[in-house]
């Protein structure tokens, strides 16, 4: 496998605006998936094995064993016609400072990438996984499937980032189960800056093991002709379970369709969907859709959500301090938008302000 990778500049700036780091500098491991062909893996410290699915399936026995454990649980079926995708596992007890980084990245015209994930935190690990997807410019027409396994094993942690950033001819549909053991913690983030045809997903995270948690937050900005049908799923199964969904979404004339569901299955257990939306055109469109759902008395669900404009007030007051009303509207939303409810380290929430920024100053 090279340790090089050879982009032309336009690609390389489309992949640097899904939170890629050419440089490596600030990675702990890298992956890079190009259509269907695996064109880098490599790992800068020990504790962390990271290739494709498929060699994995054919070196370790007991990836076999994961690959579709979760759907299996779930009794769900999932398509089986994948080509490639990353095998990510990071040893027990390992604390892995500088976040591991993959990419998945759209090249042919009219290509339909399928790939199949499997990502591994074993017990007392703890770990920031950065995924970017995007696609080229040449890349009409295409198609992204992406079919994501998490096991989060005892009193383990993963802060896991996905960063889209597509094109309007391209089509996407991610599918992700995460499976969390006693203690675990599952912290899910979706940014989606740029404009896409559409995307559909519906991530879901089970909360087996007692004490766990999980926690999906997702910042989107919906172009005009774009579609964002977006939600998360978390089902409380173990004691004294927690999960939190955040939806934060500013729509420029797409549509967005922010989904959350949590059902609890046991007693003792805590659920908050939050949904708050700005539509910044007439032709915007923004549906918060909350579901609650219990057989138990003794359970603490909520959901708040709300939907709405620019106060005509906050313009005016940045305007008078000299910004044109452009820049006042691109100040508010950034603020709207505030990275910090992600929970990442310094490095990767630094990358992610710099993307929104530039994403917002042309955009209005």
């Amino acid at each position: 496998m090279s340790k090089t990778l050879k982009l032309e500049e336009k690609d390389k700036a489309t992949v640097s605006s899904s939170g890629i780091d050419l440089s490596e500098k600030s990675r702990s491991a890298s992956f890079y998936q190009q259509d269907s062909h695996t064109k880098l893996y490599q790992s800068f410290q020990e504790g962390i094995d990271i290739l494709s699915t498929e060699e994995a399936l054919a070196k370790y026995p007991e990836a076999k064993e994961y690959y579709g454990k979760n759907f299996r649980l779930l009794n769900r079926d999932f398509p089986q016609d994948t080509e490639g995708g990353y095998f990510i596992r990071v040893k027990k007890g390992k604390t892995i400072e500088l976040p591991i980084q993959a990419c998945l990245f759209l090249k042919a015209q009219g290509f339909k990438q399928k790939v199949h994930n499997l990502i591994i935190i074993e017990e007392g690990a703890r770990v920031y996984l950065i995924t970017g997807c995007s696609a080229s410019h040449s890349a009409d027409e295409g198609f992204h499937l992406g079919i994501s396994e998490f096991f989060i094993h005892k009193d383990a942690y993963l802060n896991f980032t996905m960063i889209h950033s597509w094109k309007e001819t391209v089509s996407v549909k991610p599918i992700s189960i995460a499976y969390v053991e006693d203690g675990g913690v599952f912290i899910s983030n979706y940014v989606c800056l740029k404009p896409v045809k559409d995307i559909t997903m519906y991530p879901t995270a089970v909360l087996a093991g007692d004490k766990s948690r999980a926690v999906f937050n997702s910042l989107i900005l919906s172009h005009p002709n774009s579609l964002h049908d977006v939600g998360s799923r978390v089902i409380l199964r173990g004691d004294d379970t927690q999960a939190e969904i955040v939806a934060r979404a500013v729509s420029l004339g797409g549509k967005v369709i922010a989904r959350g569901h949590v059902k609890a299955e046991n007693k003792n257990v805590k659920g908050h969907l939050e949904c708050r939306g700005l539509i910044l055109s007439e032709k915007g469109q923004i549906h918060a859709i909350p579901e609650m759902e219990t057989d138990y008395r003794d359970v603490d669900l909520s959901h708040e959500a709300a939907i709405g404009k620019i106060s005509k007030d906050e313009i005016e007051y940045l305007c008078a301090r000299g910004f044109s009303q452009d820049q006042a509207q691109s100040i508010i939303v950034r603020g709207f938008m505030d990275v910090s409810i992600l929970g990442l380290p310094d490095v990767i929430k630094k990358e992610i302000e710099k993307i929104e920024e530039a994403t917002l100053k042309g955009s209005f």
